[in-house]
């Protein structure tokens, strides 16, 4: 660290300070808190999750478990008993300065609405979508009905050509709406993963059209701050859903692989991202989608088994029949010694019995919209079957 203003060594003005002790605000504070925090909790019996280092669970003398989950520092603790999460709070306040907000209502942007009698619990991100549309002076656009229409055929053709259009884009800010929308995305907007998706490919060098598509994106959020993610009491198992488009990107011509997975018909985990690799069919899209959304289905398999939930064997949903049949095939045959090695090992799973990958209507797919832009009517349904409510 430079020496600071005013308590510069004379003669030594090219030395540099040691730090004994890590201080707010550098590089490797958030390292630093996190080990201390994680050595503390672990002091106090709480395991830290193999699968996700921001998980931590204890499992008292009566069966009954205590989670704590931590975003840098800001921290909810659950458990079923309260006396339970007033122990651990107490815990924490010895070794640490904290505040205590009381029932979680707030984290991360995400507001947490309750409904005890119908026992329901909803996720939403009014306040912070309200921001991003007054920041982008959006607050008072046209509603859209749909994230993305079907009228926008991207593509780095259509990035500044002349001078013009170079000066006009400069001032601009497409990184850092593109960055609002990802954000709203990732926390409780699954609609959003298609079009997310799509405008992010062009940040290096946004054009007019690119940033139409973005304001299109802010007017579709503009009609739905009141959504949000509903969860409820469920037995049900997580089922995730699977699709692809093949050769969607108009730049490199790879496809788009969108999965969505739910829990009591609420989404928890949803992607929509392109492929590495060229597909040369559209069962070679579907077949390297499957691979993607089983690695995700072993991880939150695993997950919810540390965290005492024992499910029982997840299944995914394919609209592709063909797709399905590679997946059980154990040939290596001349349709598919080409693909890439890593897009096998699905193979292996489903012979196993860890994941089922079963067959579904297109029209029932709900991550059909996570590849492409729908009709609003096939829209809605897909938000229905995901639990995404007004």
């Amino acid at each position: 660290m430079q020496q600071l203003e005013g308590f510069i060594v004379s003669e030594k003005e090219d030395y540099v300070c040691l730090l004994r002790k890590s201080l707010y605000g550098l590089k490797q504070s958030p390292r630093q808190w996190y080990k201390r925090f994680d050595s503390f909790v672990a002091s106090h019996d709480f395991k830290r999750s193999s699968l996700d280092s921001c998980v931590y669970f204890k499992k008292n003398s009566n069966g009954s478990f205590v989670y704590l989950f931590l975003y840098v520092d800001d921290m909810l603790i659950a458990a079923k008993d309260k006396g339970e999460i007033r122990k651990v709070k107490a815990q924490l306040s010895e070794e640490f300065e904290m505040k205590d907000l009381r029932p979680a209502k707030k984290i991360l942007g995400m507001e947490i609405l309750r409904d005890r009698k119908a026992s329901k619990l909803y996720l939403s991100q009014k306040g912070y979508i309200q921001k991003v549309l007054c920041r982008f002076n959006m607050q008072s656009a046209k509603p859209v009905s749909t994230p993305l229409a079907a009228h926008f055929r991207l593509s780095s053709a259509l990035s500044p050509q002349s001078d013009d259009e170079i000066e006009y884009m400069s001032h601009v800010p497409y990184s850092s709406a593109v960055g609002s929308l990802k954000y709203a995305m990732v926390c409780s907007l699954p609609d959003l993963s298609y079009a997310v998706s799509v405008v992010s490919r062009y940040m290096a060098n946004p054009g007019k059209e690119h940033w139409k598509a973005v304001q299109w994106i802010l007017r579709y959020l503009r009609g739905t701050t009141d959504v949000c993610l509903q969860f409820g009491r469920t037995k049900d198992g997580v089922i995730g859903y699977v699709d692809a488009d093949f050769a969607g990107d108009l730049d490199r011509r790879r496809s788009l692989t969108g999965y969505v997975f739910t829990i009591g018909g609420c989404a928890i985990s949803w992607k929509a991202t392109l492929q590495t690799t060229v597909a040369l069919s559209t069962t070679e899209a579907e077949y390297m989608a499957i691979t993607e959304a089983c690695k995700e289905a072993i991880w939150l398999k695993g997950l919810f088994s540390e965290l005492n939930e024992d499910l029982q064997i997840s299944t995914v949903f394919c609209d592709s029949q063909s797709a399905i049949f590679l997946t059980k095939d154990q040939m290596f045959h001349e349709r598919t010694k080409h693909i890439d090695v890593r897009y096998h090992f699905v193979r292996d799973i489903i012979a196993r019995g860890d994941i089922v990958v079963s067959k579904i209507s297109t029209h029932e797919n709900p991550a059909d919209m996570m590849t492409k832009s729908l009709p609003i009517t096939k829209f809605e349904h897909c938000l229905d079957l995901v639990g995404v409510h007004c």
